[in-house]
């Protein structure tokens, strides 16, 4: 018989960054949050995403972020940075991987394709959180279960690589979803529309993104993102 391996799942804030109205579709200006997530396991302390990257002039004048910093961020958990035993960053975009530098020698899940990209495109992140001394990277080709009862699960879309991170708690499993999607209304608009295939609804549909089937197979009670603090919960079915 399988041990059952039930983890603590909990939100660290690492600030804000200002998306300019250019990008929002709104016109206007979005302030969004940064963050995080520590995974207690019975194994040790798992970082999901690192907080945002500094020292760029370009990108500081662009997103005017508001950082708190990896030790800062992890204080309110009683966890220190030597605490954290593995990384998973849902991307290598500057504001998902900016305190990776910091675990030196920890491994570091992700995307073989994503650590492809970040390290060939021009622009795509900040190269120093990348190839940072003695980064330990653990390379996947898409899904992994890394702990017990913890699973790697690709979602590409915001960047080819993106992946997200199920964890088996005790009240039901938590899906980190980190950026597939920018908010917890976004998610549910795409879970809609998966429930109008099913349902065999008449077209024209929505795209349903293809590794949603596999993610909603987890049966999750939470999802939780990156950018947003709104959390998704599924609603029953009668």
């Amino acid at each position: 018989m399988r041990r059952m391996y039930h983890a603590d799942v909990r939100r660290v804030d690492f600030g804000y960054f200002i998306r300019p109205a250019s990008e929002t579709g709104t016109g206007q200006p979005r302030v969004e949050p940064v963050v995080g997530y520590l995974v207690g396991h019975p194994q040790g302390w798992l970082l999901f995403d690192t907080g945002v990257g500094g020292g760029h002039e370009d990108l500081d004048a662009h997103y005017r972020p508001a950082r708190i910093g990896l030790a800062r961020a992890l204080r309110p958990h009683g966890v220190g940075v030597g605490d954290i035993r593995w990384v998973v960053n849902c991307h290598l975009h500057f504001d998902h991987c900016g305190g990776n530098p910091n675990f030196a020698g920890v491994p570091v899940y992700v995307q073989a394709r994503e650590l492809a990209q970040a390290r060939a495109q021009e622009a795509y992140t900040l190269p120093e959180l990348v190839d940072y001394p003695r980064a330990a990277y653990e390379e996947l080709a898409g899904e992994a279960e890394i702990l017990p009862e913890v699973w790697v699960l690709p979602t590409p879309g915001h960047t080819a690589g993106h992946q997200s991170l199920a964890v088996r708690c005790s009240d039901g499993t938590v899906i980190l979803a980190g950026q597939s999607h920018d908010s917890a209304s976004g998610f549910t608009y795409d879970s809609c529309a998966r429930r109008a295939r099913e349902a065999a609804a008449q077209p024209p549909l929505p795209p349903v993104s293809p590794w949603l089937d596999r993610l909603m197979a987890f049966d999750p009670a939470r999802v939780v993102f990156a950018h947003d603090l709104a959390v998704w919960e599924p609603v029953p079915h009668g």
